[in-house]
């Protein structure tokens, strides 16, 4: 997960802590056991092969997810699934093509990285049940795990393995404390590979929600200092390339000047598509074509990552970029015709120019749901980030879209401030503490709103009843897709 720290404010239009909310029925508190297994799960090295290359050590992602089992099989959670990813996966719209290409290489790639789904008590219709997704791959660097001073320290402390144990004591609580949980409503954890190294859960979160593991409430959890984020922006990745000849620096002009066109469209792009789409953002990111001072490069690629926050929006500067770099071509071909040393590269820049998406596809989450909100905010008393506040990059985008579910991002901690990704990353048990008492008082609140619904009514509590945005279906779900147009396909 990446993100930008948040900015500080309070939520406008909920009750934090409020006299109905998270506070009221007191804090969860980490038992020695959970505490255990935050160490053992830190323990396990989980950084998928994304993060440490084929030649890296396989992760413990199996060993992990049926530590996590055990433990839940105590308060009741069945095991539903727990497999590798099928193949099939692979061979879909919006997988980077980084992934593809570690796969190639890689026979065990996806034997290596499974996933998860438990549930509490019969399989229930998606109206009635929560949805906890929680990932523990991590990125590379393993720390020795560590508990001192109210902090656990060790890599995944924060993201996200102490969110996931932090999820499993909220959970333990609200069984204890919640009647009809289990029965009435039900549970469900996705626990999660593929997430780091730029996977963006394609083969791990994608799968299982287009299977039907989904929720009405669907919750990520990630460090969001303890605030509902009801957003995930998503990413397309462009890889504009020359591949032209090469010539010598006595000769400039025989051959193509990778350099020269590269850089003109890295300043042409730098001005003109930043501002053209609303909630996009812009980053002209490398450029390379060689390394000596007596030579002229004829071949080389410069990258572009286009950041949206949602899926039209999306859409829309990938377009854009296609009609610019076809625009920039023209310009540099106007401009440096006439200069003998340039004019070959000006007369054939389109022939020997591409482009190239490493990344595209991808949906981007911007959940809006009356209903939910006010059960979460104002009932449940849990704060909401302001809208103003900078969404993260995570596997909630494979939610947009879905009927009937209403999804945020929440977790304990905070990107930034807890060292997540870098050396040094920890977990204070206050935040852990807090979060878990957070999801006790979700259940209870989102149990409470079945069970008044069965006392005022006779007959099935509905998708209507649960304040829906539209039929939910009773078969697995496809994913959205962003319009064709975007890959040419049909």
């Amino acid at each position: 997960m990446t993100a930008p720290r948040p900015t500080l404010g309070a939520p406008p239009g909920t009750a934090p802590g409020g006299r109905d909310g998270a506070r009221a029925a007191g804090r969860v508190a980490l038992l020695p056991a959970e505490r255990r297994l935050l160490l053992d799960l830190i323990e396990l090295r989980t950084a998928g092969p994304l993060e440490t290359g084929a030649e890296g050590p396989r992760p413990q992602l199996w060993e992990a997810q049926r530590a996590f089992a055990e433990a839940a099989a105590a308060i009741g959670f069945g095991t539903v699934h727990h497999a590798a990813p099928d193949p099939r996966v692979l061979d879909r719209e919006g997988v980077p093509e980084t992934v593809r290409e570690a796969a190639a290489t890689m026979p065990d790639f996806l034997a290596c990285q499974p996933s998860m789904v438990l549930r509490l008590g019969p399989a229930l219709p998606t109206e009635r049940t929560v949805m906890f997704n929680v990932h523990l791959d991590t990125v590379a660097g393993w720390e020795p795990p560590a508990y001192r001073d109210g902090r656990f320290h060790g890599r995944g402390a924060i993201d996200a393995k102490g969110p996931a144990v932090a999820l499993l004591a909220g959970l333990r609580q609200a069984v204890a404390t919640v009647p009809g949980l289990g029965e009435t409503t039900g549970v469900l954890v996705q626990l999660v590979s593929g997430e780091e190294g730029g996977a963006m859960g394609v083969f791990g979160t994608r799968p299982l929600v287009e299977a039907g593991h989904t929720g009405r409430i669907n919750i990520f959890c990630e460090p969001t200092r303890s605030r509902l984020v009801p957003r995930s922006t998503a990413a397309a990745t462009a890889q504009i390339s020359v591949a032209g000849t090469d010539s010598i620096d006595d000769m400039p002009g025989g051959g193509h000047n990778a350099t020269v066109l590269l850089g003109f469209l890295a300043q042409h792009l730098a001005e003109r598509l930043p501002g053209r789409v609303d909630g996009g953002r812009v980053c002209v990111a490398g450029l390379h074509t060689g390394d000596l001072h007596n030579k002229v490069y004829g071949s080389g690629r410069l990258l572009l990552n286009l950041a949206y926050g949602t899926t039209a929006a999306g859409s829309a500067l990938q377009a854009e970029l296609e009609r610019e770099l076809h625009a920039g071509l023209a310009a540099f071909t106007e401009r440096f015709a006439d200069q003998a040393d340039f004019a070959r590269t000006a007369t054939e820049a389109d022939r020997v120019t591409a482009l190239r998406w490493l990344k595209r596809g991808l949906p981007a989450l911007d959940d809006q749901d009356p209903w939910a909100e006010r059960l979460l905010g104002r009932t449940a008393g849990l704060p909401y980030a302001p809208p103003t506040d900078p969404a993260c990059t995570c596997d909630a985008i494979w939610m947009h879209g879905v009927p009937g579910a209403y999804t945020a991002v929440l977790g304990p901690g905070d990107l930034d401030a807890n060292n997540a990704h870098a050396d040094g990353e920890y977990a204070d048990i206050e935040d852990l503490e807090g979060f878990a008492t957070s999801v006790a008082a979700l259940l209870r609140h989102f149990t409470r709103e079945a069970a008044g619904h069965a006392e005022r009514h006779s007959g099935p509590y509905t998708a209507h009843d649960a304040g829906t945005r539209g039929a939910q279906p009773t078969e697995p779900h496809p994913t959205p897709r962003l319009a064709q147009s975007m890959d040419g396909s049909s």
